[in-house]
């Protein structure tokens, strides 16, 4: 009725103070469903989405989802099943090492690794049989590979970095290799035995069925969509093209995905599913805004992620 009365009798422009007056009465009449009107909207939200597989670190995150004008995604498992296969080894026309020996090699050297990659490369080689050595002095390198030593052999696995970082002089067919497998979308492992470039890998991990969908409700909400991976740009660029992803950035090391975030400036949300993605959410507010407008009121996404997101952990950035 207060609002009703503002609305005919205040002079024009009356909504705001209508809105203003028909609230206070609110507050004033009934404080204890207006002070638990909040919370419970936020722990209903959080509830519906921790059964979706969506995970808030704090109530206002739901809150700022509303203003989400671009949303961030993780490849490995988040965009993709996680689960990937090994489907080629090219072997170089320079080395001795047989197929098979090879993939025993890597396989050993990965046996220690929790990586998806690794994983497959591991299973590959128990699915043709072959024993494992137990490797020693495994170390790791972050958004690279890792360096093993196997039945006295010095091994390193990793990308092309790792190579340029170890001081390899990479197999330029084999990189010209690894080029046609990325752009098939599956991601190129390269092999180094006792220095010498011998052996790369393709690994493909499909898409999630529902990816394509989740993609293209978001686009449905007038929300941009980003993928931020550091798998090689080729094979990053083969999987946004399935999917329709509106920005593809490969080759981007776990600390560099939090800088990409800020580029992206206010109103960006990234999701992912891995210890590294884990990073993204603690963060200041950045520096300045995007060069793209924000949302208007009338396409703001309203019920996101129960329209879309289904999977994952998620952080409102900005």
């Amino acid at each position: 009725m207060t609002f009703a009365l503002w609305m005919v009798f205040a002079p024009a422009p009356a909504l705001a103070p209508a809105l203003v007056a028909a609230i206070s009465v609110l507050i004033i009449a009934c404080p204890c469903a207006m002070g638990l009107a909040v919370p419970v909207s936020i722990m209903v939200g959080t509830g519906r989405g921790a059964e979706l597989g969506v995970l808030f670190r704090r109530g206002d995150a739901l809150q700022r989802l509303s203003d989400a004008r671009i949303v961030g995604f993780d490849k490995t498992g988040t965009l993709t099943q996680g689960r990937p296969a090994l489907v080629g080894i090219e072997i170089s026309a320079q080395s001795s090492v047989p197929r098979a020996e090879a993939l025993r090699l890597a396989a050993s050297a990965e046996s220690r690794s929790e990586h998806p990659l690794a994983a497959a490369i591991v299973r590959a080689a128990k699915e043709e049989g072959i024993t494992l050595p137990e490797p020693s002095g495994v170390q790791t390198s972050t958004g690279r590979g890792l360096s093993a030593k196997v039945d006295g052999h010095e091994i390193l696995i990793g990308n092309p970095a790792a190579l340029e970082q170890a001081g390899i002089a990479p197999d330029p067919a084999l990189l010209a290799k690894a080029q046609d497998f990325a752009t098939k979308a599956a991601t190129p492992t390269h092999l180094v035995v006792d220095g010498a470039h011998v052996a790369v890998m393709a690994l493909a991990d499909p898409v999630r069925p529902e990816a394509v969908a989740t993609i293209a409700a978001l686009h449905e909400l007038g929300v941009e969509t980003a993928m931020i991976s550091g798998d090689t740009q080729a094979t990053a660029e083969a999987v946004g093209r399935q999917l329709g992803i509106d920005r593809v950035m490969g080759g981007v090391l776990p600390e560099g995905k939090l800088k990409a975030i800020r580029d992206f400036g206010t109103g960006t949300v990234f999701v992912g599913d891995g210890i590294n993605d884990a990073l993204l959410s603690p963060r200041p507010k950045p520096a300045s805004r995007s060069a793209q407008a924000p949302m208007s009121p009338s396409n703001r996404p309203r019920s996101f992620w129960s329209a879309a997101i289904r999977w994952g952990s998620c952080a409102p950035c900005g």
